[in-house]
């Protein structure tokens, strides 16, 4: 008898997992423009982040300060180096406190299941996303060469193919994004996978809509696994 397919879930960090996780993140990402390209005021260029990639976010400044898209490109690399060497100087503290209500008991579950299999998707850097959630004490729940990260696509709706592939060439119909911005849906959307939208991060509700659900917190993620997708 053919094993059932494991529901492959790909979790977004901030707004998702955790919440106020972003400061030291910041500022390693303006730090390291200021190193690599010498702009001295990188927040001048008020960006919109939530569900952006790091390299997205590095681009959309520094085309504000009037930098050549080749220049970009030519020093994206060097951008993201000192992007995660310096976020590992920063953040020496204890991020337990960012965790959102029933995230720990989520990802327990989940990973006790014989029916799901876990992995991330998000716009962080890989070492930063890496680093935040082992000092939030949930790193145990995503293995490494799983998921895909800021530092694979600057294009977020690349990700979810690069995260299917690692996990085998997944099946679509066998996997699922949680997220908390539009920009997870249409990243799962350009992928032509499911996308369960959770209310608790920067965006209401009400702007999540085109997910195939949206749910309050991660007692909704769960309920709506367990029901829609039998894990």
């Amino acid at each position: 008898m053919t094993e059932p397919v494991p529901l492959l879930v790909l979790f977004d960090i901030d707004g998702t997992l955790l919440r106020g996780a972003t400061k030291a993140h910041a500022l390693a990402l303006h730090r390291a423009l200021t190193e690599v390209h010498g702009i001295q005021d990188p927040g001048r260029v008020k960006i919109e982040a939530a569900g952006r990639t790091d390299g997205e976010i590095a681009r959309a400044i520094l085309l504000g300060h009037g930098l050549s898209a080749e220049r970009i490109d030519e020093r994206a690399d060097d951008v993201r180096e000192a992007c995660c060497r310096i976020y590992a100087e920063l953040l020496v503290e204890d991020l337990s406190h960012t965790v959102l209500p029933g995230i720990a008991e989520l990802l327990g579950d989940l990973d006790e299941s014989h029916e799901a299999s876990l992995a991330l998707v998000t716009g962080n850097f890989e070492p930063v996303a890496r680093r935040k959630l082992r000092q939030a004490k949930l790193g145990r729940y995503f293995p490494t060469g799983q998921g895909a990260f800021g530092s694979d696509a600057e294009d977020r709706a690349a990700l979810p193919a690069i995260a299917r592939r690692r996990a085998g060439h997944h099946p679509r119909e066998r996997t699922v994004i949680v997220g908390d911005t539009p920009r997870d849906i249409a990243c799962a959307r350009a992928d032509g996978i499911d996308c369960v939208a959770v209310a608790t991060g920067p965006v209401p509700a009400e702007e999540l809509s085109r997910a195939d659900a949206v749910v309050a917190d991660a007692r909704g993620v769960g309920t709506v696994l367990r029901e829609r997708y039998g894990v």
